[in-house]
């Protein structure tokens, strides 16, 4: 007789079990030897606590429940968040910077009937302190070698600013309450319901071109000298970034992607994702979130980046197979 599951989680068997556990023990040694310590958080926080730190992480909680005081628990939608809850409770008098690691099972709302995963391991670091393009660099190259130390060889990252869409759309004087559908178009790469939006805006000619161009520039470091009004300064923090990735080496394996966009808001700067062509979806992402340690008292810089293990896994898979 077979018992159902909740939807968007399942069973892991002894051997693919085995090859989890031996991919988060190479990232896990990788993250160490960096000097990122290894911490845990509860799995349940409370929601007015996420709320806190972003609302969209604590709407993003699919797992509601009470404790014995009638407050609302939520299984932990976003580790990032909780690092943010983590540091401002027990660093706050540590001298920064800060780096910190973590493999720990997170559990998000997704859509019905997209097949997605609702539960999964995260793999990620924080490095706490440093601001600008110099921590940038630091994170993208450690997660980049780690990767190719857990048995990767075609892994990309992509780099955007989390700041520039949001920007651009305050600058066009786009109501706030047409933004956040923005943005889910872009996350998604919907250009198409993009351009329909823009012209439902009636924004002018040049600015509804803008907002659609955005999007369009993607590739290696020659997208920054095409970068235009707005869009062109943040395309100078991303190239201080990119001299400084040229310096580690990790520079080739970096796409500029001026349209990204992360689903949470936090973001304030530089947002990344890991990509391997030999998969069809995208293995982590993070970025720079300057502001979210503030709002549980502890004003810092800070960037990271998660991984999903099990979409690492399946990566690594897929490489072989192609090999």
């Amino acid at each position: 007789m077979i018992h159902p599951l909740p939807p968007g989680t399942r069973d892991v068997l002894p051997t693919e079990m085995r090859e989890l556990r031996a991919l988060s023990d190479r990232l896990r040694v990788s993250f160490e030897r960096a000097g990122y310590g290894e911490v845990w958080t509860p799995l349940v926080e409370y929601e007015e606590t996420l709320r806190r730190g972003d609302d969209r992480a604590a709407r993003a909680g699919v797992y509601r429940m009470f404790d014995d005081r009638g407050r609302v628990l939520v299984l932990r939608s976003d580790m990032t968040v909780s690092i943010a809850r983590l540091v401002s409770s027990r660093y706050g008098g540590v001298q920064p910077p800060v780096r910190l690691s973590y493999l720990a099972h997170s559990y998000r709302a997704v859509e019905r009937g997209r097949g997605q995963a609702r539960e999964f391991l995260q793999g990620g670091v924080e490095l706490i302190g440093p601001a600008g393009a110099e921590g940038d660099a630091e994170v993208v190259t450690l997660v980049l070698g780690a990767l190719e130390e857990a048995g990767l060889r075609r892994h990309r990252i992509g780099v955007g600013d989390g700041a520039l869409v949001r920007g651009l759309l305050a600058e066009l004087e786009v109501p706030e309450a047409r933004r956040d559908t923005l943005l889910e178009h872009l996350s998604r790469r919907d250009l198409v319901a993009l351009e329909v939006d823009a012209e439902e805006l009636g924004l002018s000619p040049s600015a509804r071109d803008l907002l659609v161009s955005v999007p369009t520039l993607r590739g290696g470091p020659e997208v920054l000298d095409r970068a235009e009004g707005p869009v062109a300064r943040s395309a100078e923090g991303l190239r201080a970034l990119y001299e400084l990735l040229a310096q580690t080496g990790a520079a080739e394996r970096t796409i500029f992607d001026l349209g990204l966009v992360r689903e949470l808001g936090y973001y304030t700067g530089a947002v990344f994702e890991i990509y391997d062509p030999a998969v069809g979806f995208t293995l982590g992402g993070g970025g720079r979130y300057d502001d979210l340690l503030g709002r549980y008292g502890t004003p810092l810089p800070a960037c990271g980046i998660a991984l999903d293990i099990q979409r690492v896994h399946a990566a690594q898979a897929a490489e072989e197979r192609l090999a």
